[in-house]
């Protein structure tokens, strides 16, 4: 068993989005993926112009799914399942692309009124290999559904798979941990074990593991097998996120997320040929294929 708890840090790509910041610590050149984790933003905080707001025009994802998860404010999703939902704080997006799904993500007009907050993380996960092509889905669990956990006085938000006794309802395509912590000052937890890979990301405050302090916006990786102690003096908040290790390499290029460069190509070529079908409610723009995708491309 490794001696230190942390095996690794992983810090951000931050992008300036022209009024707000997103943090990008997965894919990492260091690292690929924790569990099924291959990408995980921070989108924020921030607080945008009266009359601004967030407007991702609809794109394609293939052979992955995307959780959201805010803090503050609110996003209006719309895809070419023909589904509309808003997210607000607490509540959980999981849309599974599958063999192919477009969506779209724009600030809802409420919000821009009175100029939006943003404040929120956006992962994707890779898929099993035999569940690549599924059919596109999409689910939304309310806040209210998912595990509030109580532990000593520290709060955990279950988002995704089962920790301290809890088990959330969204669905997990293989064994995924995920997780929303709130330590008030002078607090602690024993992080759960059970995961293969774990990793924790300080979103604000101050909290050490094992003595080892955490820096804002950074993913240290833990190391398997350790139950380490997480720490705070003035307050923090975290997520903890991990799972199961993916069978097999994946490969990352714009937003499409394969075990095969081939299966990319062929989603390139579709996209580009206007083979995706676009949101029903949303098809007058879209984002076009790009020459150099400005995100992650891996390997």
């Amino acid at each position: 068993m490794n001696e230190s708890p942390i095996l690794q840090t992983l810090a951000p790509v931050t992008h300036d989005l022209g009024g707000f910041k997103v943090h990008r610590t997965l894919p990492h050149t260091d690292r690929t993926m924790v569990g099924p984790f291959i990408f995980f933003d921070q989108m924020g905080p921030a607080r945008l112009g009266v009359g601004e707001g967030i407007d991702v025009r609809p794109h394609p994802h293939i052979n992955l799914a995307t959780v959201t998860y805010l803090f503050a404010g609110a996003i209006d999703h719309r895809d070419s399942l023909g589904t509309y939902q808003r997210i607000e704080p607490g509540a959980v997006n999981l849309m599974t692309a599958g063999r192919g799904i477009t969506h779209s993500e724009r600030s809802p007009a409420d919000e821009r009124s009175g100029g939006p907050q943003m404040n929120g993380i956006q992962t994707w996960l890779a898929m099993p290999r035999a569940k690549e092509e599924v059919p596109a889905a999409f689910e939304h669990v309310a806040g209210s559904d998912l595990p509030r956990l109580d532990l000593d006085g520290v709060e955990v938000r279950l988002i995704m798979g089962d920790a301290w006794g809890g088990r959330s309802p969204v669905t997990c395509h293989s064994a995924t941990l995920y997780a929303a912590i709130e330590m008030p000052a002078g607090s602690s937890l024993e992080l759960e074990s059970e995961a293969d890979e774990r990793a924790v990301y300080l979103l604000d405050g101050d909290a050490a593991v094992e003595g080892l302090e955490l820096q804002p916006q950074h993913l240290a990786l833990l190391a398997p097998g350790h139950r380490p102690v997480l720490k705070t003096q003035r307050g923090a908040r975290l997520m903890l996120c991990g799972g199961a290790p993916m069978d097999g390499e994946r490969h990352v290029w714009w937003n499409f997320v394969s075990s095969s460069r081939e299966r990319i190509n062929e989603a390139k070529r579709a996209w580009k040929a206007g083979e995706f079908a676009l949101p029903p409610d949303d098809k007058a723009e879209f984002i076009p294929l790009p020459q150099i995708p400005k995100t992650v491309s891996y390997p």
